[in-house]
């Protein structure tokens, strides 16, 4: 039997991976996301008993230990984290998977240098990559984790000649590696690898803004991928090549698609520390002077122009995820349909923290997956529309950019609500954005605006709709 052990592992991997590409597919749209998630899952279970069926693993009870105390803690994480949290915990994932890498690497490094005379280039190649993604993934991630959990500030952090010095941590790190490559028994230049690979990825996340927030994490889980497969050239593990190209590539087009959704460059977003004190304040607030005034109006006012409208379109933005108001957005949305309201919700492509998150929050609450319609669906419908409801969103509503030329933000696909006859916007106060940009449709005339947290403003609106 012996004999047919390697081909039915390799005959395991191939399924495994098949699986994870029908997971990926079903992944793309909200209706299907639960079904891929759960086939993936089936991928990953046969790619680990695979593993596990290898001749050379020497001691099953620490790995069996060892799984059964990493499944504990991820399901408790997963049972506990809240659905506002989420990005956060993506984010802490990402972390863990690049950290994981990192020390596939560093136990293979020691194995060669203190069993073997002579370590093969190409191990040693292999080795100092994973250690370079999987210590900058790991880091950057966990920096991250500490902004999305508002540890520190969510502004960009920069100082004078940042980037010269970044040059200089990668220069030294290939000079380390040349020398590793050259005399691998130096563990001490490995150390120091490691130790370079973990000060780059502090240093690459500190000048994001809150606005990149999303591109960061989706970028950041490309590299967990990509430190996996570098892992997996290290062991020689198809599965694990496989599997890390296949996160890898998925996350590097999503970050693609958020920087198109932004109208910017992915170096763009990397390097520009936009959201900062300078950045913000170089861009023009043409329209929006000090002697314009804001049309408000309480409650009643918007529940009446709510329950005899025709159409509305419902917008959430990370103000919603914050006040945890997408059960009482679905209540409104629901007694607004008892009405004869058409209701459907508009989803940008880099609204919250993290890609989808909007549509995650909207899902917890049941809502249909046919009512939510992406960007350049809905923007058509808003001439149309009698009332866009702006919950909390701010920098993808903003007018500014499509025609000031001099705002950061210019260029950036928006979501049209300033075209619906009649515009609600739900927000604590006027504050500007993530990019620090103050939004002209605060102003507007046909923009009223409804301050108070999400959560208690929707449930008012609902107690009033209520009584029509």
């Amino acid at each position: 039997m012996n004999e047919f052990l390697p081909s039915a592992i390799e005959l395991s991997y191939l399924v495994a991976a098949a699986l994870f590409i029908v997971g990926l597919k079903k992944l793309g749209s909200p209706a299907t996301a639960r079904n891929g998630n759960a086939i993936a899952s089936v991928g990953m279970l046969i790619a680990i008993v695979a593993t596990l069926l290898h001749q050379n693993v020497l001691n099953y009870e620490m790995i069996l230990v060892a799984i059964a105390i990493g499944s504990a803690i991820g399901a408790v994480m997963a049972y506990r984290v809240e659905m506002t949290a989420m990005p956060q915990m993506v984010g802490l994932l990402n972390g863990f998977g690049g950290a994981a890498s990192a020390l596939v690497a560093v136990g293979e490094f020691w194995r060669y240098i203190t069993s073997i005379d002579a370590v093969p280039v190409s191990e040693t190649v292999t080795i100092v990559l994973s250690v370079l993604i999987g210590g900058i993934t790991f880091t950057g991630s966990l920096l991250a984790f500490v902004k999305l959990e508002g540890i520190i500030g969510g502004a960009p952090i920069t100082f004078p000649f940042q980037q010269p010095f970044n040059i200089t941590l990668l220069g030294i790190f290939l000079a380390g590696s040349a020398w590793l490559i050259l005399d691998p028994h130096q563990p001490w230049v490995f150390l120091g690898l490691i130790g370079v690979s973990m000060v780059l990825g502090v240093l690459f996340v500190l000048p994001i803004g809150g606005a990149d927030t999303p591109v960061v994490i989706s970028l950041l889980n490309s590299f967990s991928g990509l430190a996996a497969s570098a892992a997996g050239f290290v062991l020689t593990n198809n599965m694990l090549i496989i599997a890390g190209a296949l996160v890898g590539a998925s996350g590097i087009i999503l970050t693609e698609i958020m920087c198109k959704a932004m109208n910017r460059s992915l170096a763009n977003v990397l390097f520009s520390a936009f959201g900062s004190a300078q950045t913000a304040s170089s861009g023009s607030t043409a329209g929006v002077t000090g002697d314009q005034i804001i049309r408000q109006i309480d409650t009643e006012e918007g529940a009446m122009m709510l329950g005899y409208a025709k159409s509305v379109v419902i917008v959430p933005g990370y103000g919603m995820a914050v006040a945890q108001a997408q059960h009482a957005v679905r209540e409104l949305a629901d007694q607004l349909e008892r009405l004869g309201v058409e209701v459907k919700y508009a989803i940008h492509p880099v609204a919250g923290r993290m890609p989808g998150h909007m549509n995650v929050l909207l899902a917890e609450a049941n809502v249909p997956y046919p009512k939510l319609y992406d960007m350049d669906d809905i923007n058509p419908e808003f001439d149309r529309i009698d009332v866009a409801l702006v919950i909390g969103a701010n920098d993808v509503v903003n007018p500014a950019a499509r025609h000031d030329k001099d705002s950061p933000i210019y260029g950036m696909p928006i979501l049209e609500v300033d075209r619906a006859h009649h515009t609600i916007v739900i927000k604590r106060g006027m504050n500007a954005g993530f990019s620090g940009v103050e939004n002209e449709l605060f102003y507007q005339d046909k923009t009223m605006m409804l301050f108070g947290s999400a959560k208690p403003v929707i449930e008012q609106l609902v107690s009033a709709v209520k009584e029509f």
